[in-house]
Formats: C-alpha cells, structure tokens, sequence
C-alpha cells in the first residue's frame, strides 16, 4: 500500500495490476454541525451526508477513466472493464460511513490495463513509450514502467501547467560572470582578461605581463593590466608602447642655449667659448686665459671676455705720447706739442654681455688727485656714436659710465672718457683720457 497526503488520504490498491485510488477521509472530533472533508451538514437531518465529487467537481477524472462516488470520496477506475455498478451507501452517520467497496476485474479479457497476451500465453507488460500509445505531452519524456508509464521532463526542464519549459539557469547565478541560457542547459564564459576554470563556473584572472604586452613596464590589474613608460617617455595610444617625450619642445627656457632631445631626456649644449655648468642647463664662460687654451704669444696679454678672449700687444705710445707705464701713456707738458692733447691716456679693457637689460653702471671714474679750487667735469669724447652710453656724476671727483642701450654682439666698442680739470684760481685747464674698449659678446650669457 502506498499512501499519499494531499489534502486528504488517498489509498492506492493494486489488485491484479489494476490501479484503484480511494478517497478516505479520517474522523477528526468537531464541534457540533461540523463535518470531515467530503462529508456536508444536513440541518433538516441533523447529521453529515455525503457529497457526491463526481457531480459537484469538475472533471474529477482525467483521460479514459471513469468517477465512481463513494462514502466521503470517490473512485478513478478504467471505463468498460468493470461489470460491477457502484451505487451510492446509504448517508452517513456521524462518522466516516462504511468502508469502500472495490470493484470486480471482468473476466471479458485476459490480461489487466497495462499488460497483453504474450506468445507463452503469459501477459507480459506493454511498453506505451514505444508503441508510442502513451499521452505524454510532446514536451515531456515518456519513461515506461510495470503496467503503465510515467512523464517526466528532461534535465534542464521543469514542468509548468502540464508543459515542460525551460530552466533558466542563469537567473539563479550558476555563473560567476557571463552566463548564456541555452534549451535545457546554460553555458558559462568569463570577461576579458579572466579564463573559466575546470569548473565551467568560475573565472580566475589572467596575469597578461607574462606575455609581455608592453614595450617598458607592465602591471597587472583585476581583468586587465596597465602599461608604464620609463621617466622621458609617455604612453602611446595603443596602450602598450612608450613614445619618447621631447622635453626640448615644452620650453625655450629648459636650457639657457640650446637644448637637444635624447631618448627618454634631453641635453643642453653651450656654443664655443663656454662649457655646461653643473645644473646641466646653464653655460659658463670657459676662461681661455686660464686654462692655457689659447693662442697668445709670451709677448702678449691674453683677455678673456664672456664666450671668447683676446690677445692684447705690448703698448705702443704714439708720438709726442711717451710711455709712463704698461698700461698709460703721457705727454709732457713740457712738449709745445702737447699743449692741446690730454695730459696722459689711461688703457683700459672690459667684457659686457650681449643685450644686457638697461639702464645698467658699466664702468666707473675717478680722480686720484685733488687739487684747491679746483672742479672736475667728465664726458664721453669719442666712441659714442650710437649713443649707448652717457657719464652720470656721481661726485665732485667721480663719474659712472651707464649703458642706456642693449647692445647686440658680437661687437668691439671703443670709447674715450674724459676728465676735464679746471682750477680758474691758477687759470689752469688740463684733461685725462681713459680709452675704454668693451668687448660685446655674441650671447646674453
């Protein structure tokens, strides 16, 4: 006997391989005008009847079977092998009623529902799955059992209102990234940059700088991985190489003369005359007269300027000038012919720098003696002609010489400075010359 709770309690009987379902309620204690399940109360009797299912439900049997009303249920046989009528008991009392009564096998065939005659004479068990007899829906698998079959639905299916539909199986996260539902299964893949394990389920990352990608430095991310680019370098649009960075083209100031790009950096060079100072961008003048780097004979002086140098002959006094010292020539009061020249010619020698912001203090003057009553007066007498430069008194004694102009080398100027006396208690008027010559370099550095 098997027994099934649903609701109620069906009892299933198998008598010679007929299948009978009986309904059986069980007597559970109720107050006063209440009644087990199939069973209603009749006020004018005062007692429980029984209800009749086979006419009150509808279609309480499905397929080729017939309902049979029975003391609180009812019965599911085959219709045409059962000779036996089934009249309704005679209403209940209080409790459940008489048992069932179970119908008789008609002896019009040999073998029972499920089975047929065999060439042995034995019944032997009909396979409705093959004969294809059985009422399976097309959606279903018919699955052949002893006397009968069942339906069933294939993996991946389940069955909803008799029909076997599709399991989503992605919705219920069998995957742990992609999923794709495919009829009666699913399929699992991974993202970009991960690898579905042995599972077909999960996915593990892939470590894509083992395979190098990227021309410098890689590193590898959840997914995916970045590439690096050494210092001087940036990052292509590709994402993987490195393009060289022209730092020389980001500023004209980067190097104070002239920059040159390098893979990865970039080097500053000095013109000639001067070397790369320490910061590596500057340019310093290169002193060709101490270094001994320059072509001055023993007999001359070497004059080093900003960016070059210069070699200076011995002085050489013209006429009626004398020689007063190595640097200073004078002619004699004395001499008639020297009335009207300067008193002495002081040589001097300066460097100055190419477009040297103005105004600027070059160069300064001075006497060195001072006499009673007298006053000093001092100007630019010859070399002047672009009119770089005036004198500033400073002093009754003193003078500056300011450049007004920048001045673009390389250039050579010459310019004579004048020291006027004049003492009008002895009536005396006499003057001095500082020949200046400026060396004007090619560069502002």
């Amino acid at each position: 006997f098997l027994y099934f709770f649903i609701y109620r309690t069906y009892l299933v009987i198998k008598l010679h391989k007929l299948l009978f379902i009986y309904c059986i309620d069980y007597i559970i204690p109720v107050s006063l005008q209440t009644c087990t399940d199939g069973f209603t109360y009749d006020r004018r009797a005062r007692q429980c009847i029984d209800i009749d299912e086979c006419r009150t439900l509808p279609d309480p049997c499905r397929g080729d079977m017939q309902c049979v009303n029975q003391n609180g249920g009812y019965l599911c046989i085959p219709r045409g092998l059962y000779s036996q009528s089934y009249a309704r008991n005679s209403p209940p009392g209080p409790g459940p009623g008489p048992g069932p009564s179970y119908p008789i096998v008609s002896r019009s065939t040999p073998c029972i529902l499920g089975y047929t005659l065999g060439a042995d004479g034995t019944c032997v068990d009909v396979d409705e799955c093959e004969a294809e007899s059985h009422q399976c829906n097309p959606t279903q698998v018919c699955i052949n059992t002893a006397g009968g079959y069942t339906c069933s639905c294939t993996e991946g299916y389940w069955l909803v209102g008799g029909q076997c539909q599709d399991i989503d199986e992605c919705r219920y996260g069998y995957c742990q990234q992609l999923c794709a539902n495919v009829p009666g299964s699913y399929s699992c893949s991974c993202s970009p940059g991960f690898l579905l394990n042995s599972d077909s389920r999960t996915c593990q990352d892939v470590d894509e700088c083992e395979t190098n990608p990227c021309s410098h430095g890689c590193l590898n991310t959840y997914g995916s991985f970045m590439c690096t680019c050494d210092e001087g370098f940036e990052l292509a649009s590709d994402g993987t190489t490195c393009n060289d960075l022209d730092e020389c083209s980001f500023s004209d100031f980067l190097c104070q003369h002239t920059c040159v790009n390098t893979p990865g950096s970039f080097s500053c060079i000095c013109p000639s005359g001067y070397y790369v100072y320490e910061d590596g961008r500057s340019c310093e003048d290169l002193n060709e007269c101490e270094s001994g780097n320059n072509t001055c004979t023993t007999a001359q002086v070497c004059f080093n300027f900003q960016g070059g140098y210069t070699c200076l002959d011995p002085l050489r006094c013209d006429p009626p000038y004398i020689e007063l010292s190595e640097n200073q020539c004078m002619c004699s009061a004395e001499n008639p012919a020297c009335r009207e020249r300067p008193f002495t010619i002081l040589y001097r020698h300066m460097d100055l720098s190419s477009g040297r912001s103005v105004p600027a203090d070059i160069f300064q003057m001075q006497a060195t003696t001072r006499y009673p009553g007298a006053f000093y007066i001092f100007q630019i007498k010859s070399g002047n002609e672009g009119r770089e430069f005036y004198m500033r008194q400073t002093s009754n004694i003193s003078a500056t010489l300011v450049l007004s102009r920048p001045i673009k080398g390389p250039k050579t100027i010459v310019l004579d400075l004048e020291m006027v006396t004049v003492n009008n208690v002895i009536n005396f008027r006499g003057s001095s010359i500082i020949r200046l010559t400026i060396f004007v370099s090619e560069h502002p550095f």
